[in-house]
């Protein structure tokens, strides 16, 4: 027991000269900064839940790697020519070999003059604008040396500044697709990036308007069936849409350049329209090239494959996956598609030339039609026959309203004229339905098929693509939309309509004219099909009239006796018009 007191009464003793020297002798303040209340708390029962967390590694200094001047890089293939620059590590122009613009000049799909201002393709587009606009203008080095490299290769471009590292690397092939990788490292992470596509896309050589109006915007997702597409006038601002994606891009009438992404899931699509003032431009509004973006959220390598190419069916259908979907024929696409096999084989194995191609497959469709033309017009020679009967019967009731219970007498009594005579009212269109998806179909055919491009006929047509012209007293004159005109009207002088009222046929009179304004800026191989198919109707005609005489006189209505037909009226009752 003494020896515990004695234990007890010593720590006493040391707790009171401890206490009385700290009082005396207090130790200096600690910074307030170090040791603040939240974390003594903390502190007190550390766990793995509440231990300090750990500062993040400072980023490791990258190597440096920059070029010191900007060298274009020219790879060859047999289907196209493409130049890289070391500055910006972007494409400065991509040629289609096989394909001349309207000066005459191999095919360059990159809109040069707009890029200056508005970039390049395959320029990066970042968050950081200011970082964007300096890797876009860094010299990168590139690897293999050279200026000049044949396909296939492997071209790739590096710069970095010690803080961040790019990296984009263009594998060429044999066909008219590119794969393409690009990255932006920062010593820490990927960052997620975009590659654009600035400045239009297509033939730059058609004027502007004209080729503002073929320009498209083209995306699918991997479960529809086909490309949706948005025209230029209709991107009022920068669109987006979401993945996934399986390609994306811009096209016009007749090439188009899409990405295809490794990784749809990831890839996201914007559409922009930018606005440029060529020189020497003139318009109050400025043109409005379209740019196409792909892009990642992800923090990783942005890459996908680029095909760059013509829309031509066969090249479309041999990729992976097939984009003849990109070529869009419409709601007739497979009549249009039906139709551009005798087409080819026509021009292929018969003879050389496209426009003499269209001539004869118009003949043959007109002949194939020529039963149904036939049943039309005779329907509408009997319709002829009992115009005044229904004449005198719409007179009859033409004071009730519409609305009125009475007029459905009118109906039952001109239902009974029919059935007495075995007419079908609709006997003289019904025959012709069959003949619009085929009309349709060759229409969307002729305006779309890239083989018609710069592909003359004879005489002044040198390009059943564009309209046709002749330079005639200081004027350009369209002939064939003037041909169009003149067979159109002697087509309906010739062909006997199921009416006879007066203002359907002042109507019919101004058809014509109204098809040749129409017609007049379409394609010069749409105008030789419509003109082909009006000779061909009149020569048709002239063997009906020959056959299936028009009637003498129509039949006059109960208790009216029929007046003689003044000589040389040329059997009176039949009046002319549009079939």
């Amino acid at each position: 027991m003494d020896q515990e007191k004695r234990v007890l009464l010593a720590f006493l003793i040391s707790i009171a000269m401890l206490m009385l020297w700290r009082a005396l002798f207090p130790p200096p303040r600690p910074p307030k900064a170090t040791a603040p209340a939240p974390a003594k708390a903390t502190s007190a029962q550390p766990t793995a839940a509440t231990a300090m967390p750990t500062p993040p590694p400072k980023p490791v200094p990258l190597p440096v790697a920059q070029g010191v001047k900007t060298e274009e890089i020219v790879v060859e293939g047999d289907l196209y020519r493409v130049t890289l620059s070391t500055q910006g590590a972007k494409v400065k122009s991509w040629v289609l070999k096989k394909y001349f613009d309207e000066n005459e000049k191999p095919l360059d799909v990159v809109n040069g003059p707009a890029c200056e201002t508005l970039g390049f393709p395959m320029s990066i587009h970042l968050d950081d604008q200011a970082l964007s606009a300096r890797l876009n203008s860094a010299f990168y080095v590139a690897n293999p040396p050279g200026t000049a490299l044949k396909a296939p290769v492997k071209v790739s471009f590096t710069y970095s500044d010690g803080k961040v590292r790019v990296e984009k690397e263009f594998a060429f092939g044999k066909g008219y697709e590119a794969h393409v990788e690009a990255s932006i490292f920062d010593g820490e992470r990927y960052r997620p990036l975009a590659v654009a596509w600035p400045g239009g896309f297509g033939d730059h050589s058609l004027p502007i308007k004209d080729a503002e109006a073929r320009s498209l915007a083209v995306y699918k997702a991997p479960e529809e069936g086909k490309p949706r597409t948005m025209t230029l006038t209709k991107i009022k601002e920068e669109r987006l849409i979401p993945g996934p994606l399986e390609l994306a891009g811009s096209a016009d009438r007749f090439f188009v350049g899409v990405f295809l992404p490794d990784s749809p899931p990831d890839a996201t699509f914007r559409v922009n329209v930018q606005a440029w003032t060529p020189p020497e431009w003139k318009e109050k509004e400025p043109a409005k090239p379209l740019e196409a973006i792909l892009a990642s959220p992800e923090q990783k390598p942005l890459a996908f494959r680029l095909f760059v190419g013509p829309k031509d069916l066969d090249v479309l259908r041999a990729e992976k996956p097939p984009l003849d979907g990109l070529v869009d024929f419409g709601w007739f696409k497979w009549f249009a598609e039906l139709l551009f096999l005798p087409l080819r084989y026509i021009h292929d194995h018969w003879i050389h030339n496209w426009g003499w191609a269209i001539v004869i497959l118009t003949l043959l469709i007109n002949f194939a039609m020529f039963p149904l033309r036939l049943k039309s017009i005779r329907s509408a020679q009997e319709m002829q026959k009992v115009q005044p009967l229904i004449k005198s019967i719409q007179e009859k009731y033409k004071q009730y309203k519409f609305n009125d219970p009475r007029k459905q007498r009118m109906n039952e009594e001109m239902s009974k004229l029919f059935k007495e005579h075995n007419i079908n009212p609709l006997g003289g269109c019904l025959p012709m339905v069959p003949q619009l998806p085929i009309l349709w179909g060759f229409y969307r055919l002729l305006d779309l098929a890239i083989e018609l491009r710069h592909a003359p006929w004879a005489l002044w047509v040198r390009d059943l693509s564009s309209p046709d012209r002749v330079h005639l007293f200081g004027y350009d004159f369209p002939v064939l939309p003037i041909l169009l005109i003149l067979t159109t009207f002697i087509v309906q002088r010739m062909t006997p309509m199921a009416t006879v009222d007066p203002g359907q046929q002042r109507m019919m009179m101004i058809m014509p004219i109204a098809f040749g304004f129409f017609f007049f800026r379409l394609a010069a191989g749409l105008n030789l099909y419509y003109v082909t198919a009006n000779i061909v109707g009149i020569g048709q005609q002239i063997l009906i009239n020959r056959i299936a005489p028009r009637p003498s006189a129509g039949l006059a209505p109960a208790g009216r006796q029929k007046q003689p037909q003044p000589s040389g009226s040329g059997g009176g009752g039949v009046r002319n018009g549009v079939l």
